[in-house]
């Protein structure tokens, strides 16, 4: 009996350790609250090794045979999984079980070929909302069965075997599994079976059955594909509060990423900004600034540098607009092309526009620039292009040195057409950026 308890406390604390170092999630993975059936294993087998004798918890039905005789049993079941907390196992049992009355010098030696029963197994850890653990699963089972057995009566050197018997038998089973992946349990029951004859050679009275132990070991494997975890592990609390973090994980995430994005565009607002800072208060950026830090007041042009100081004289100079003049601005006119529908001016325009510019430095005239668009579209986006195109103009002109003081620009829109709107020929004439030179 002491090697009976050493043995049941040194399996049950080995598989304890198992258990705890196993933890994982692998019996959850994949699956959501709720869910269906399909999402699981159902089909499950089960090995067992472990000692057979006829003592048990409670002391009764030993007939006097109180000097017990451990020997090997064995079992095997194959389980369908119902839910998570119910199903239903089919159990072979084999081995062999003796005991000796040393008073009487009598004693007894049954051997068990087979037995099978049908037994309902209920898991306790899979249906309640305080065990929420997917780990640890204390289970119950119980069953009815038909064993066949041979009972072999020892009185003293003198043996006496019976005829082989069947029998019907209950087998009532609790234990403890522990999930150590999707599919795969170590399990360590105590299975006390009562049987309804002689099972020790001794008849029975009416309602006293024989009875005899086996405390087992061993593993069972969830049937069909490893990707699907095993229903008998699926707790639905686990289930639950994985899903719930996994939803956690990803509006964190997702929080985090929206986080990202607006420091980025915070940082490149403030690189914008940085790239409008005038120090100086002259209306030149300092990003564009050739001449920073001027003082206050101060006239400068279109690289922020200061104009030169204008001489009060009584002087008047006469501007005279050439017909040389008339032919750089009306070459620049003709030359001057945007991109299509934007206020961007074409490269090739260049060229011509740096005439133009080179003549307001050189003889500080001033310019007048009126956009026309043609009637397609809104009138609010016609006007809006036409002035944006005036603009862009001056601000090319200004680029290269010319008094932005000097130059006005003008968006007239469709208001002012020079040809007919009704043909592409007359809508291209419309579409044109007038310059005035005075």
């Amino acid at each position: 009996m002491r090697n009976l308890k050493t043995f049941s406390f040194l399996l049950a604390a080995g598989l304890l350790s198992v258990g705890a170092h196993a933890q994982n999630k692998s019996t959850v993975e994949g699956t959501t609250p709720l869910g269906d059936v399909t999402q699981y294993r159902t089909w499950s087998i089960g090995v067992n090794g472990g000692i057979l004798n006829q003592t048990n918890l409670f002391h009764f039905a030993r007939r006097g045979n109180t000097d017990m005789k451990t020997n090997a049993g064995y079992s095997l079941y194959i389980k369908n999984q119902l839910t998570p907390s119910f199903g239903i196992k089919a159990q072979y049992l084999g081995g062999k079980v003796a005991g000796n009355n040393p008073e009487l010098g009598t004693g007894f030696e049954t051997k068990v070929p087979y037995s099978v029963a049908l037994s309902g197994e209920f898991t306790l850890a899979n249906t309640s909302w305080r065990l929420y653990n997917s780990i640890i699963k204390p289970y119950a089972s119980l069953g009815l069965g038909v064993m066949n057995s041979e009972t072999t009566l020892i009185a003293g050197s003198a043996k006496t075997t019976n005829d082989k018997i069947t029998k019907m038998y209950v087998p009532a089973d609790i234990g403890l599994k522990f999930a150590i992946s999707k599919g795969v349990n170590f399990d360590l029951g105590y299975q006390l079976n009562f049987v309804n004859k002689n099972f020790d050679g001794v008849v029975n009275g009416t309602f006293t059955p024989d009875v005899f132990t086996y405390i087992h070991a061993g593993v069972e494997f969830a049937l069909g594909s490893p990707s699907k975890p095993y229903l008998g592990n699926s707790n639905p609390v686990a289930t639950l509060i994985e899903d719930n973090n996994l939803r956690y994980d990803a509006l964190k995430a997702e929080r985090d990423a929206l986080k990202a994005s607006n420091g980025a565009l915070t940082s490149r607002l403030d690189n914008l900004e940085n790239d409008l800072k005038d120090d100086d208060g002259d209306g030149v950026p300092n990003k564009y600034d050739k001449c920073p830090n001027t003082p206050s007041g101060t006239k400068v042009d279109g690289s922020g540098c200061p104009l030169p100081e204008i001489k009060h004289e009584t002087k008047i100079i006469e501007k005279i607009v050439t017909e040389e003049d008339k032919r750089v601005v009306d070459e620049a006119i003709k030359n001057l092309e945007f991109e299509t529908g934007k206020s961007t001016i074409r490269t090739k325009s260049y060229e011509s526009l740096d005439r133009v510019a080179a003549i307001l430095i050189e003889k500080n005239f001033s310019l007048k620039l009126a956009g026309h668009t043609d009637n397609t579209g809104s009138m609010e986006l016609n006007l809006r292009l036409s002035k944006e195109r005036a603009e862009s103009v001056k601000a090319y002109l200004v680029s290269k040195g010319a008094n932005a003081s000097r130059i006005e620009a003008t968006g007239y829109g469709p208001t002012q057409p020079i040809a007919t709107n009704a043909t592409a020929d007359g809508r291209q004439a419309n579409r044109r950026v007038e310059f005035t030179l005075y």
